[in-house]
């Protein structure tokens, strides 16, 4: 009789595309995330936590333009077996689309306009690459039926207060204003306009998007004939003349050195155009309402090359770049770019309520705001670990439950060591791996004088990396102390690293 066949073993893998997160990963997210909902909660904003997982349907127009309903984003469908198949549903690809769903489906009970902040995991289907996972945070605010101006004006003087709460400063950030109606008018005086030129207007606005990969030159060639790339791969163009060429391309290449320069250089490319005026109006007001509020162009300013979203969004739209210089993988300097976005979008709830309700919003990418932080040596790389109490006779564990819960209540993070207490130098080692920054010793002779030791882990590490012994005279590296000083010594001792 045959065996029978064992089960293999599971592979202890990450699935391609997602990542594990530890210790001080997840705590300098969670304390981003803490700093960025205090700014957002201070500007008037109410946390909303939505579901993460939405029907495809109501997902519309963010899955990319393909045939399959599940492309793009990690989809099922209910039933799928049945004879009666469910609805198909996906795990969501933003937090835009979930707060469409929900103030359609609750707006009868919501203020208007609604105000809220949303953080959180989103989910997508596609090729991962170096840094770019399936799987990644995103930290948004939005206003929900506040057609005026002045709302985006507030979203993008919030954006900056973030930044500089989770610690960039200024001159390391531009917050960058466009309006998508400007780009209406422009496309309007090159003659791009009607329902015969929808196809072309779609080739100049994907041409555009790609201007800070391709350069000027590559957008020029591909609002013309078209562009062949390195691999010899030829993409057609827009079959544009050289003098509407010139319309569009005067459009990305109108910022000026102030504000009211680059306003009136837009001015003159969009003519007569009245969706280009009303554009450039709003534009002026955005900059007049954020001087008012001190917001200057060192934090904020008018720059028409801002592209990226265009071909969505419906109005103003705006996005944070880190401007200081990093080391790439192959140690050349370039700019850190971009980590956060947002805009009008006055058309997203109209899908499901057949109204348009205006709205404007920010996302902003919390792993890409880590990183930075991390290239300017502004977030330390490990976290402290918590106080161990060693234990030195299994007999006397309730004394030692004691003593860390003494610590706990005092608000210092402790823990007693669980392992086998056998060998005490492997208790020492397994707080070392902790980073732990103290270690409380009580043995049976400490315990009938009513004394404990405390041992400064922090201080035997720095001797351990090459520190002299004179270097470090007047600070012992071990202390006794009274059972009753244990708090007040530990806190001692931590307070010197803090």
């Amino acid at each position: 009789m045959a065996k029978p066949k064992k089960t293999p073993r599971p592979k202890a893998e990450t699935p391609r595309g997602f990542r594990d997160y530890f210790g001080a990963e997840v705590t300098q997210r969670a304390e981003m995330l803490a700093k960025i909902a205090g700014v957002y909660h201070r500007y008037g904003f109410d946390a909303l936590e939505s579901a993460a997982v939405e029907k495809v349907e109501a997902l519309g127009k963010f899955l990319p333009d393909v045939d399959r309903p599940n492309e793009g984003v990690f989809a099922w469908q209910e039933d799928a077996e049945s004879e009666k198949q469910g609805d198909w549903l996906a795990l969501r690809y933003d937090l835009t689309a979930p707060l469409a769903r929900v103030y359609a489906q609750h707006r009868n009970d919501l203020p208007t306009p609604y105000r809220r902040y949303a953080m959180g995991p989103v989910w997508r289907n596609e090729k991962p690459g170096p840094g770019r996972y399936r799987q990644f945070y995103q930290c948004d605010a939005d206003t929900v039926g506040a057609g005026s101006v002045a709302a985006d004006a507030e979203i993008c003087a919030m954006l900056s207060d973030c930044l500089e709460e989770v610690g960039i400063a200024r001159g390391d950030y531009v917050v960058r204003v466009n309006n998508r109606k400007v780009l209406n008018g422009v496309l309007e005086v090159a003659g791009l306009s009607g329902d015969d030129k929808e196809a072309e207007r779609g080739i100049v606005l994907r041409a555009i998007d790609k201007l800070d990969r391709l350069g000027p030159d590559g957008v020029r060639a591909l609002l013309g004939e078209g562009r062949k790339d390195d691999s010899g791969d030829f993409t057609d163009g827009a079959g544009l003349g050289d003098a509407q060429a010139d319309v569009v391309m005067g459009f990305m290449q109108a910022k000026r050195g102030d504000g009211a320069a680059t306003c009136a250089r837009l001015r003159e490319l969009v003519g007569d155009s009245a969706v280009g005026i009303e554009g450039v109006s709003e534009l002026e007001t955005i900059a007049e309402l954020l001087a008012a509020g001190g917001y200057g162009p060192d934090r904020i300013e008018i720059d028409p090359s801002v592209v990226r979203g265009l071909g969505y969004y419906t109005g103003p739209v705006y996005e944070a770049e880190l401007t200081f210089e990093i080391k790439d993988d192959k140690g050349r300097a370039r700019n850190f770019g971009s980590v956060a976005g947002g805009g009008r979008y006055d058309d997203l709830v109209k899908r499901f309520t057949g109204q348009e309700v205006p709205a404007t919003g920010v996302s902003i990418g919390v792993d890409r705001l880590l990183a930075a932080l991390h290239a300017k040596g502004r977030m330390d790389t490990t976290s402290q670990g918590p106080v161990v109490v060693t234990v030195m006779d299994k007999a006397r564990m309730a004394d030692y439950q004691e003593m860390v819960a003494e610590l706990r209540q005092a608000g210092i993070r402790a823990e007693v060591y669980l392992g086998n207490p056998k060998n005490f130098g492997n208790q020492l080692k397994y707080a070392d791996k902790r980073g732990s920054p103290i270690a409380v010793i009580e043995g049976g002779e400490e315990h009938e004088r009513g004394v404990i030791q405390i041992k400064d882990l922090i201080l035997g590490a720095k001797m351990a990396e090459g520190a002299t012994l004179e270097e470090w005279r007047d600070r012992p590296s071990q202390y006794e102390v009274a059972r009753g000083d244990l708090v007040a010594k530990v806190r001692e001792i931590l307070e010197l690293y803090s």
